[in-house]
Order: C-alpha cells, then structure tokens, then sequence
C-alpha cells in the first residue's frame, strides 16, 4: 500500500500557513495560543477519514480534500447583515469582524472573541472548545481550534432575559478562501437568550481555475446554559454550492436548564454536522433539532449524540430532511444513558420526505442504555408526500408544484414551530421557501 502524503494530510493549512496565522493572533492570551499550537499538531498527526471508520459510515470520502484554500485572505468591503431580525447584531467576513449594529442590556456580552479573550478570559477558557469532538471528525476539529481566528462571545449574567434575538453572521468571499467560524454562548443561572447565526458565500470574486468558486467553512459553537437558564439557538447555513462544510455543535445544560437548537441545513456541496448534548443535572432538557433542503448532488452528514450524565434529565432529537434530484443525506445518533441518569426521558427522531426517485436517505438511530428505569425511543422513516394529500390539494385548483411546496412546509412546520419569535419564524420560512424553489 502506497504511503499517504503529507500534503493529503495537511493540504493547504501547512506548518509555514499556521505561522502566518499565529503572528496574526500573537496578542491573545499565551494560554490560547499554546492551545492552538497542540491543536495544529494533533490535526497534522490524525489521518484522514477511512472508510472503514464508522463515524464516516455512507460517506462519501473520495471528496474530501484540504488542498486548494486560502487561510487569512483579505477583502475590502463589509458583508450583509440583514437576513434575520435582531437587537443586535455581529458580522464576520472571511474571519474577520467587519460590522456591528444594535445594542445589548447592560450587563450582557456581546463583542467579538478576540476582544472577549482579552478582557474575560477566564470566562472563555472555561467554556471555549471545552468538550472534545466525539462523532468522528477529530482531525477537522482540531484544524478548527488551530486556525479559529475570532468569533462572537455572547455573555448573560444570572438572572438575566435578553428579550430579541441576537445575531451573527459568518460570511466567506473569494474563491478559495477557508473560514473558521464560531460562536460562544454563555448563559448564567436563571438568564434566557436567543441567538441566530448566519452562514453564507457572498458574490463576487474571481472563479478558481476548475470553474469553482467554493469555500471550505470549519466552524464550531459552544452552547453552556447554567442552572435554570434557557437558551435558544438557531443555525442557518447557506455555504455556496461548491463548498465543502463541517460544523460542530457542544450543549451544555446544567440543573432545570433548557437548551433548544436548530440547525438548518441549505447550502454546501457537502456538508458535515456533529452535535453534542450533556445533561449534567436533574431537571435538564435538550432539545435537537434540524431541517435540511438538500437538492441536486449535495451531501448532508449528520451526526448526534445525546449524553444523559444526571437523573431525570430529558432530550427530544427531531431531524427531518427534505430530498430532491441526486441529493444524499446521512443521520447517525446515538442516545447514551450512564449508569446514574435514572428517570431519563429520551427521544430521537428522523423523518425524510422523499422528493425523487433518485435522492438517497441513510439513518442510523442507536441507544446505549445503562441504566434501568428510563424511557428511551427512537426511530427513523423515509416517505413519499402522500398521493391523496397531494392530489386533494390539486382538485381544489392548486397547481402541483405549489402543492407540494405547501405539503414540504406542513412537514418543517413541526419543527419551525418551536420558535418562539415570531419575526425569526417568519425569517427562516421565508429562506427555505425561496431555497426550496430554485
């Protein structure tokens, strides 16, 4: 067997691009910069992902590639930054903070990571990539962790509401360019919150040489909602067509805390998804949730693991995919009860709506029970819209491509309709509809 080069290990993020990146990053704290050193190096040491891997079962690995990126690249102007309603708002382009709009409650945090290092950084290194990667991607999550560059850090003292959404948006321009976005949210006992993050390809540049104009977009999010607290936080991803994306998500509810998140998947050649929830105390309830909208030959990888670590803790997964044309989506979870969390209440579900004869839908639900009075379930269907639904709709004069449209959205609502802002709600129906018909 031939040996694996050091280029397909590295690709474009070598040693000599990661110098670049320190020196760029050389004021933050020494802590984080040492972080980063032994994170680049683990990323040099793992390998790629193998076939035989089974956190990569049903994916298409021939695709993955580190070469042809461009950390760090510049670019003039300030990206958009109004896709979704907010109080206030942070703009990322290509790493770097271009914007800012709105203000916060006094008492709350709401600056850019590198700023947050600085002036909180005890605060940061507590909760900031605190749970390791566990579903497979370890090598991207330490590429990740080396080359994050900045972020948004959201802050909500005890007993505080922030009442409106606060929003990020993650943008990558040029052809090429490699982001890593991420988004820390820290809420204290008794505080609620709602963020939305936003992650999308701007339009302009010049095309690389094989016609493509895609990004490669590594990015990750902590979630720590203390004693009591309540967050919600809604991920939509747009990536351009040719790019190739990995997202990390890491829950962290402690006792009566309540944490809902929902990730909507639209964009990307080929998308990868890990989400990990603790529940770290009684009373603690996680609630996952995903729509997708995969269309032509795009890949959704999707990979969840619901850790009970308390008695009576509770997680509700619900993950449904909408498939058309070529496209592939692939769901692995895995509900894990330890020995202690007796009185768990656990469920997991993924439902896809089958939209052509060609897509393909893999589902692969799992428990792992070690305790003996919990209430565990899962399950996973693949259909196609309902004949007679369909064709009652089209007897009272709506024309089928409208019908179905209505029939997608009946099937989304269900998740859509766990947001409690309505202008957020209507924000994100408004995005998929328009996604959904192109």
């Amino acid at each position: 067997m031939p040996a694996v080069s050091t280029t397909s290990l590295v690709g474009s993020f070598t040693q000599e691009a990661f110098n670049t990146h320190l020196a760029r990053v050389s004021h933050l704290p020494a802590w984080w910069l040492d972080r980063k050193r032994a994170a680049y190096g683990r990323f040099v040491a793992l390998p790629m992902p193998k076939r035989t891997d089974e956190g990569w079962r049903f994916s298409n690995l021939s695709t993955l590639t580190l070469d042809g990126f461009e950390v760090g690249r510049a670019v003039p102007g300030t990206a958009s930054s109004s896709a979704l309603p907010a109080a206030a708002s942070l703009t990322y382009l290509n790493n770097r903070a271009t914007a800012r709009t709105g203000d916060v409650p006094a008492g709350v945090i709401f600056d850019t990571l590198q700023n947050a290092l600085l002036k909180h950084g005890d605060l940061v290194k507590a909760h900031l990539l605190a749970q390791p990667s566990k579903l497979g991607s370890d090598k991207f999550a330490a590429l990740h962790e080396a080359f994050l560059e900045d972020g948004a850090f959201i802050y909500v003292p005890k007993g505080f509401e922030v009442t409106e959404p606060l929003a990020v948006y993650h943008q990558a321009e040029g052809p090429g360019s490699a982001v890593f976005p991420h988004t820390l949210v820290v809420a204290e006992d008794n505080a609620k919150v709602t963020v939305a993050d936003f992650f999308a390809s701007t339009v302009g540049g010049v095309l690389r040489p094989d016609g493509s104009s895609g990004h490669f977009a590594c990015g990750g999010n902590d979630l720590y909602a203390g004693h009591g607290a309540s967050v919600s936080y809604i991920a939509l991803q747009d990536w351009s067509r040719d790019t190739l994306s990995f997202q990390f998500n890491a829950t962290v509810a402690r006792r009566d805390a309540k944490v809902l998140s929902l990730n909507v998947h639209l964009g990307a050649r080929q998308a990868r998804h890990e989400s990990f929830s603790q529940l770290q105390a009684p009373g603690a309830h996680s609630e996952m949730l995903a729509l997708t909208v995969a269309q032509g030959a795009q890949e959704f990888d999707q990979r969840t693991l619901q850790i009970h670590q308390a008695p009576n803790t509770s997680s509700n997964l619900l993950y449904k995919n909408a498939l058309l044309d070529q496209a592939k989506t692939i769901f692995s979870g895995l509900i894990v009860v330890d020995p202690d969390a007796q009185k768990t209440d656990a469920y997991q579900s993924n439902r896809n709506l089958m939209l052509s004869d060609e897509a393909e839908a893999n589902s692969l639900p799992g428990l792992e029970i070690q305790a003996n009075d919990v209430r565990c379930t899962h399950g996973a269907t693949s259909a196609r819209i309902d004949a007679e639904q369909e064709f009652y709709l089209e007897s009272r004069g709506i024309k089928p491509a409208h019908a179905q449209e209505l029939l997608v959205f009946g099937f989304f609502e269900e998740v859509l309709g766990k947001i409690e802002n309505e202008a957020l709600h209507d924000a994100l129906a408004a995005i998929i509809r328009n996604k959904f018909k192109k």
